[in-house]
């Protein structure tokens, strides 16, 4: 995560392209996220009802990883810049 939204703050437009049994309800914290999947990178916009920690201890590989991180210390990586 390398930013966060109070309450929803994206387009309506991306809020109704989502199906309406797995909507999040708006009022609630969304992260902004360096995420990844078998096929590409990409910064995801996720509810925090949404959100799964990863418990894996493993660096990851984001090309965008160095512009917002410092180095990985073995547990997590500090924060470049603070955005909010």
């Amino acid at each position: 995560m390398f930013d966060v939204d109070p309450a929803f703050a994206n387009t309506e437009e991306w809020y109704e392209s989502i199906p309406e049994e797995s909507r999040p309800v708006k009022d609630q914290p969304f992260y902004h996220l360096l995420a990844e999947n078998d096929q590409t990178y990409y910064v995801a916009y996720v509810s925090e009802q949404n959100l799964v920690a990863d418990y894996s201890g493993e660096p990851i590989s984001h090309p965008d990883l160095s512009e917002m991180f410092g180095k990985f210390d073995g547990a997590a990586y500090s924060l470049q810049y603070q955005l909010n």
